[in-house]
């Protein structure tokens, strides 16, 4: 079967913590309504509602044993089979037992079957316990038996993952000065790890090459551009031979980092990040990090990760040039800003990186590009920005800093907490380093939290078919 893994975001888990944990020493318990990314090489449940079974509806809450009346699934069962959903059910350990114990087997035994007869659909369902420290494992039920869950994460200003069946076996020597640094638990998260990079040129190029040299488990790469002459500059790895032949971007890359052995699996998706084949590769992975600069390709990239409960890493580089007269080509800027964006807080467009007329703009170019370039000859367009060089020293600073940013949140090691560093802004010109918060939700996404599969894709017509 699938492997299936579960994600939530921190409010949820606080949510759930508050209710299985209230003070008296007993068990509690809870049940989760999922939507999925129903992938081919990985299932992920997203936690979409938390519903706790009330005290008073336990006829037994002991330190080690818990009975509850399943009638209160009854409207649950329902909903999950009208909507599609899956069915996660959540339990305490208070003494911190870190396995299912006989009685959970008992319970889960005869819980689940009846779970997978109710709801007449082919979905797996989980059972999760919670420790006191807010570390949760669990498993899922799915063809008739119990499976070890992949992994479970949780999604806020800190990134937290639980991995099961644990990692085993010696770290890798050329993870030791990582190490170093940040702890035994980070290494095991980061070899753990999906990441999906979409765009692998100018700050993908770096950003994929520092991910499998920490050892991330799987890099999804997302380009169908092929490596040209012009592209050697800034593409680590390739050589003029690879631009002679015109070969695809993933292609170069993953053969380097295959080459390397350093025991990254490498997905390639050589197409456009509008293909729907794309958002299905993309939504299987935990984390994103967009290095591109087309607006609505941002916006997409915005919009799937709230629909699939991912944390998304922007990346953007800005050099700017006197176009003409006595001082052409003096440089005005080289500046650039990472952005982490958590679904359902702020977004690329209440951070006022673009508006949605600047996302149906470059729409209109990536569709119909005579189209667009008539309505910016008359006006209806405004703002067209032309191309921008790049350069391989700023883009690596820029990789740099957002390979760090997600290293921060998953082993936070600031003097100020993450909620702190939503949006970090460099400029050469002014040499800063500048920090905004978290701040405010984007009332554009923030109703797409966790939506998951969806016909059509990400509700976008463009999109087409299913899940």
């Amino acid at each position: 079967m699938t492997p299936v893994s579960l994600t939530m975001m921190d409010l949820q888990r606080n949510q759930l913590q508050a209710h299985l944990f209230p003070g008296d020493g007993n068990e509690a318990v809870a049940i989760g309504l999922c939507t999925r990314r129903a992938g081919d090489l990985r299932h992920r449940l997203l936690l979409r509602e938390v519903h706790p079974v009330p005290y008073s509806q336990c006829a037994v809450r002991t330190p080690v044993s818990l009975t509850w009346s399943t009638d209160t699934l009854a409207p649950l069962i329902e909903r999950a089979e009208s909507e599609g959903l899956s069915i996660v059910k959540f339990h305490s350990h208070p003494n911190g037992y870190r396995s299912f114990s006989g009685a959970d087997d008992a319970s889960d035994g005869d819980l689940f079957p009846l779970l997978h007869g109710a709801v007449e659909m082919d979905v797996p369902h989980a059972s999760v316990v919670m420790l006191p420290s807010g570390e949760m494992f669990g498993r899922s039920w799915w063809g008739g038996a119990f499976e070890p869950l992949l992994m479970i994460n949780v999604i806020g200003d800190d990134l937290q993952f639980w991995s099961a069946p644990p990692n085993s076996g010696s770290k890798a020597e050329f993870m030791a000065s990582t190490a170093q640094i940040f702890d035994e638990g980070t290494i095991q998260r980061l070899r753990s790890l999906w990441v999906a990079v979409i765009g692998c040129s100018g700050t993908g190029s770096p950003v994929i090459e520092q991910l499998f040299r920490l050892g991330v488990g799987v890099i999804v790469l997302v380009d169908d551009d092929k490596a040209e002459h012009r592209n050697l500059n800034r593409i680590i790895n390739s050589t003029r031979k690879d631009a002679d032949e015109r070969r695809l971007k993933v292609d170069l890359i993953g053969d380097a980092i295959n080459r390397a052995g350093l025991g990254t699996r490498v997905i390639r998706v050589p197409r456009n990040l509008w293909h729907p084949e794309t958002v299905r590769a993309v939504g299987q992975c935990d984390i994103v990090i967009g290095c591109m600069d087309t607006v609505d390709g941002r916006f997409l990239l915005n919009m799937l990760s709230t629909y699939y409960l991912q944390p998304y890493i922007d990346i953007g580089v800005r050099l700017d040039a006197v176009p003409d007269g006595p001082e052409k080509g003096r440089i005005r800027e080289v500046c650039g800003s990472v952005h982490y964006l958590q679904p359902g807080k702020s977004s690329l467009l209440t951070r006022g990186l673009f508006t949605l007329d600047d996302v149906a703009a470059a729409g209109l170019r990536r569709r119909d590009p005579a189209a667009h370039e008539r309505q910016a000859k008359e006006g209806y367009i405004k703002g067209v920005a032309g191309h921008r060089p790049a350069v391989i020293s700023v883009n690596m600073f820029a990789a740099s800093l957002a390979v760090t940013e997600l290293l921060a949140r998953l082993h936070p090691f600031r003097e100020e907490p993450n909620a702190a560093h939503a949006t970090t802004t460099f400029s050469f010109s002014s040499m800063e380093l500048m920090n905004e918060a978290e701040e405010g939700l984007c009332p554009v996404m923030s109703s797409h939290v966790g939506k998951g599969d969806v016909r059509p894709l990400l509700r976008m017509p463009e999109l087409g078919g299913g899940a």
